[in-house]
């Protein structure tokens, strides 16, 4: 029994232990757990405390980047805000007082907003702090609104309105901007720094009381633009200018500064205004009168220094400073200055079609091309055709009729071809100007409508005559050609005859009256050419372009009524005289670079004002010339060019360089007698004088066939003239005949000539004789005796200063004296190829070596008078009894030749060769 209790309680000891063993561990693995569970809960407490500060942390980065963010996009909108700025107001809208200068707007430029002050986007407080941003503060004005301030600062609102007003002025053309002002506190004091532009009528006052006629004047201005300028066409001036490129009409600015409350037909004017005045280039800028609402209106209130936009009231602008007073009104007296000059050309690009337009007209019509701009800005257009035919233009020296017509020539050749238009251009004033347009030295370009040029011809007025034939040829030419098409006129020719060349031609005299002058025949003539040419020339394509500076250059025709009715269109300049109808004086009002253009005769109605282009200096022409050179035809010629004051040279002659000894003498010279002697080809042998003054430029040829009175005399005592004459014929008679073929004497018998008569025997070479005062008789006696016989080959004797000879040829020879062997030759000789090329001092001379006064001068077959007045060349020398109308000038000489001519011809003797 013991044994089995001992047994139970060591079993139940057992299982106890093993439960407290179990229950300890159980403990152990619960106190683990607690302890690790308490670690965990510390942990999350301290996690927990940390929390805020991180978030906190976390909240403030984020706060500074967004400000990053924020300083970064203010500056970035900034710089954008200031380019945009920069770029709508720039230059004199926009630039500080410091440096600030007037920049007009360029062609075709719009105006912006101008600058009033500095607007603040919202930086840092410190002003130093590099991350400030300020940005301008604009107002639109000018083809925009009106500006209207309120506040209790008049000092502050003075300096807005002049810096307005200034900002805009220097913006503009000069001119472009008038100012009406309404101060009737201050009496004008408001804007005294305005005053210099008074004196140019840039800036009117309106004085207390005068409110309402100021507003009415506003308002018909307004109703006028809308009525003639848009005429709608265009929705406002500055749609206009965006068309054309040009601003029609000045800005009118009225400057409202206070005064009584306006009445209701006053508040009636502001509303019309405001609503209307900006689209039409009229505008208000207005202190301390209201203006009724209209976006159009630009509201800034004052205080304190500072202004607020309507617009944008959160940001203050902080105003600009006045501008200083020596800038206002030094800029103000500028513009006053060269508005009272007269404003300034428009550009001659303006007259000028695109490149790809040019040459495209066609003038079978007639010709029309702009000239330049009317008051609203369009082009005021020429027109040469059936009506008008013809034009005059006048004006007094400088007042730019050459430049007038200069930009004519080049509207016109931009536009029509060589094939539709030619130019001859004409000059009788002293001055190359039209040489321009001609083949230079240094410029091979030359204009490809141009056929002919002459310049420096005051003295010249035989080249205006030839000009007047030649054209009067043509005309004929063309009648001919309209009479066998059964038509009448150019348009109905060119129809019918479409390969036909019937280009219409433009013909321009400078100085005209020049040709009319004096009370010979050549006037008479020239005038009775014009006048056929004026009168038929329409119908044909030929049309004349007369100018003149001087009065009497149209008093000159006035006595030709026929002929002035054809000039139906007229042109003045400013002051210009006679002109336009008696009633018209429309001239005397003309600022500079402009011209009145009339198609009615003159007559008031048919007035238009064109502002004319700036055309007359090379560099200007020089593109549009060049440009057009390179578009000319490939058998285009250069124009020939005829210069009054030139001398021509014998060896660039086009008949000189002809003449060979196997080749005609002449290009028209007509077969003659053949012989062993004579140039090959049978022809007759010709004599080089000098140059003709007509438009082909060709040489005056003396013909010496067998022929009675084949010799030359040349009259004056000019002795350069007298050897070039002598040294032309020489030379070209030689260049005719080859080595051995023909003989030449030549005699000097005065000292002055020995230079020149030795260069030419020196170039005769083998073929020539030299004699002097003491063989002289021999060889006139020489001569004589050889006329018994056979003609043999060609003999020239080239005598300089016969008449000196006179002692030594009066002794006797074989029975006769000197001067009768002499005569003998001059009679007998040329029938055996002998001529005799001699000088005479004087006629008087020659005739006493030929008989006597009472002589017969048959013998001398042809002259060329140098310094010989037309009376000493009587009857028995010229056709008639006076003489020819012949006025001796230097470096001329009148050419007859009694088996050729009817009048005289004027020469210029070729340049003596060294």
């Amino acid at each position: 029994m013991a044994d089995v209790r001992t047994q139970l309680t060591d079993r139940v000891r057992g299982l106890l232990a093993h439960a407290l063993g179990a229950a300890r561990a159980d403990l152990a693995d619960a106190q683990a757990e607690l302890t690790a569970s308490q670690d965990r809960l510390a942990r999350t407490r301290q996690a927990a405390e940390r929390i805020p500060a991180q978030a906190a942390a976390q909240r403030d980065e984020r706060l500074a980047e967004l400000d990053r963010r924020y300083a970064t996009r203010l500056a970035a909108l900034a710089d954008r805000v200031a380019a945009a700025a920069s770029t709508a107001a720039p230059g004199a809208a926009g630039a500080a007082w410091p440096g600030w200068r007037p920049t007009p707007l360029g062609r075709g430029e719009r105006p912006g907003p101008l600058r009033i002050g500095l607007i603040d986007l919202g930086a840092p407080d410190d002003p130093d702090d590099p991350a400030r941003r300020t940005v301008p503060a604009l107002v639109p004005l000018l083809d925009a609104g009106h500006v209207q301030l309120t506040g209790d600062d008049p000092a502050t609102g003075d300096a807005v309105v002049s810096a307005v007003l200034l900002r805009a002025i220097g913006l503009a053309a000069p001119g472009a901007v008038r100012l009406t002002g309404y101060d009737p506190e201050h009496l004008g004091g408001g804007l005294a720094g305005f005053a210099p532009l008074a004196t140019a009528g840039l800036l009117t006052f309106v004085g207390p009381g005068g409110l309402g006629r100021l507003l009415d004047d506003m308002v018909d201005h307004i109703r006028r633009i809308n009525e003639k300028v848009l005429a709608g066409e265009y929705a406002s001036v500055r749609d206009l200018a965006a068309a054309t490129g040009r601003t029609p009409e000045p800005w009118r600015v009225a400057v409202l500064l206070g005064g009584d409350e306006p009445g209701r037909h006053e508040r009636a004017q502001l509303d019309r205004i405001a609503r209307t005045g900006a689209s039409c280039g009229v505008h208000l800028v207005v202190r301390d009168i209201e203006l009724p609402d209209s976006p159009a209106v630009t509201r800034i209130r004052l205080a304190d220094g500072r202004a607020w936009l309507a617009g944008v009231p959160a940001l203050p602008v902080t105003l600009d400073p006045a501008p200083p007073p020596e800038l206002l009104t030094a800029t103000c007296r500028r513009v006053a200055e060269r508005v009272s000059a007269g404003p300034a050309p428009t550009p001659f690009g303006d007259l000028l079609p695109p490149p790809e337009r040019m040459w495209r007209e066609n003038s079978a019509a007639g010709l029309s091309a702009p000239i330049g701009e009317g008051p609203q800005g369009r082009p005021v257009t020429l027109t040469l055709g059936d009506y008008p035919p013809h034009a005059l233009i006048g004006g007094p020296s400088g007042t730019g009729k050459t430049n007038l017509i200069f930009a004519w020539i080049g509207s016109l050749a931009a536009r029509y071809s060589p094939a539709e238009l030619e130019f001859y251009l004409l000059d009788f004033k002293e001055g190359v100007s039209f040489a321009r347009f001609a083949q230079g030295r240094r410029d091979p370009s030359w204009l490809p409508h141009l056929r002919l040029v002459g310049i420096n011809v005051n003295t010249d007025r035989e080249f205006g005559l030839a000009l007047l034939r030649f054209l009067t040829e043509e005309l004929r030419r063309r009648a001919d050609a309209a009479k066998k098409h059964e038509v009448t006129k150019l348009a109905e020719l060119r129809a019918v005859d479409p390969d036909g060349r019937w280009p219409r031609i433009v013909a321009v005299v400078d100085e005209f009256q020049m040709l009319l002058a004096g009370r010979d025949v050549l006037a008479r003539e020239a005038a009775d050419l014009l006048e056929d040419l004026a009168r038929r020339g329409r119908s044909q394509g030929i049309h004349l372009v007369l100018a003149s500076q001087d009065v009497r250059g149209i008093e000159a025709l006035w006595g030709r009524p026929a002929l002035v009715a054809q000039f139906t269109l007229r042109i003045a300049m400013p002051k210009a005289l006679r002109i336009l109808d008696e009633r018209n004086d429309a001239a005397q009002s003309l600022p500079r670079h402009h011209a009145v253009v009339n198609a009615e005769s003159g007559m008031v109605e048919g007035n238009q004002i064109a502002r004319i282009p700036a055309a007359g200096d090379w560099g200007t022409w020089s593109e549009l010339q060049h440009r057009l050179w390179r578009m000319r035809p490939a058998d285009a010629a250069p124009a020939r060019l005829f210069d009054g004051d030139a001398v021509p040279r014998l060896a660039d002659a086009p008949d000189f360089r002809a003449l060979a000894p196997d080749a005609p003498a002449g290009p028209d010279a007509p077969t003659g007698p053949t012989g062993p002697a004579a140039p090959r080809g049978g022809r007759v042998p010709v004599a080089l004088l000098g140059e003709i003054i007509d438009v082909a430029g060709r040489s005056a040829a003396l013909r010496l066939p067998r022929a009675p009175g084949r010799n030359l005399a040349v009259l004056g005592t000019g002795v350069d003239e007298a050897c070039a004459v002598l040294d032309a014929a020489g030379r070209s008679l030689h260049r005719q005949h080859g080595p051995g073929r023909a003989r030449f004497s030549v005699a000097c018998l005065d000292p002055d000539a020995d230079p020149a008569a030795r260069a030419l025997f020196a170039t005769l070479g083998a073929d020539a004789s030299w004699y002097d005062e003491e063989s002289v008789p021999e060889l006139v006696a020489e001569t004589s005796a050889g006329l018994s016989g056979s003609a043999g080959q060609p003999h020239y004797l080239l005598l300089y200063a016969v008449d000196a000879a006179a002692g030594p040829l009066g002794e006797r020879i074989d029975g006769r004296t000197g001067l009768e062997h002499l005569r003998r030759v001059l009679h007998d000789g040329p029938e055996r190829r002998t001529h005799v090329l001699a000088w005479w001092r004087g006629v008087a001379r020659m005739r006493a070596d030929l008989g006597g006064p009472a002589a017969r001068t048959d013998q001398i077959g042809a002259w060329v008078a140098l310094d010989v007045q037309g009376g000493e060349l009587s009857s028995s020398l010229y056709p008639g009894t006076g003489g020819p109308d012949w006025y001796p000038r230097p470096w001329r000489g009148l050419f007859f030749d009694r088996s050729v001519h009817r009048t005289g011809q004027v020469i210029i003797p070729y340049r003596l060769e060294a």
